[in-house]
């Protein structure tokens, strides 16, 4: 007699639903700027790479933290270890540019150029663009930054079921997950500093997508 096989079943959410929701958590999260109480600087990139430093620090230790739920839990605490980074590390290109003098002409633009340059770097093609010495800032429609989240969030759900893996290795995958946001957020601060040492004109302009 033959037996039924027990279907299989997986904890990985969907793909498809994972982007949606990092997308969905991108958008949500650079809806307000953040303020910085630095003040401009006489030696910009010597203070910027030490805020950087206590920045990647505290990543490293609120995605360490996040991470240590073992298994089937462990995927509920993806998605907040990525927006606690996120928060820490927008902040700190608020805290760049204002010891670069140029807090009063951040846009989220910027914010998003320096968060995700170096993971999805085709995501933020459309804000940013170098000519020659200079870097202009495209001014976003609100339907061309929804567009840019979804690229943005469909590169870093991949990325995601890397770190669900890690979930179920405790303490061990804790240490990776929490390294990672240390080098991610020094990452971010490096591109902040390349963007704010040079001179940025901000379009006028809306693109549209």
């Amino acid at each position: 007699m033959a037996t039924r096989k027990k279907p299989v079943t997986t904890l990985e959410p969907p793909a498809d639903t994972g982007s949606h929701l990092i997308g969905q958590a991108i958008l949500s999260l650079m809806g307000k700027l953040p303020t910085s109480k630095e003040q401009p600087s006489q030696a910009p990139a010597d203070d910027a790479r030490k805020k950087a430093n206590a920045a990647a620090a505290k990543a490293a230790l609120a995605a360490g933290a996040l991470a240590l739920p073992p298994g089937p839990l462990g995927w509920l605490t993806i998605l907040p270890e990525m927006v606690g980074v996120w928060k820490i590390q927008k902040q700190l290109v608020a805290d760049i540019a204002a010891l670069y003098g140029q807090q009063a002409t951040l846009t989220p633009e910027q914010v998003v150029y320096c968060l995700f340059q170096h993971t999805a770097a085709q995501g933020v093609r459309d804000l940013v663009v170098r000519v020659g010495q200079r870097t202009l800032v495209r001014r976003a429609s609100p339907l061309l930054i929804r567009a840019i989240t979804r690229r943005i969030g469909t590169k870093l759900a991949q990325r995601a079921l890397g770190k669900g893996v890690a979930r179920w290795v405790p303490i061990v995958g804790a240490v990776g997950v929490g390294a990672y946001a240390y080098y991610d957020t020094a990452q971010v601060a490096a591109t902040a500093i390349d963007l704010f040492e040079g001179v940025i004109e901000v379009e006028a302009v809306e693109v549209d997508g």
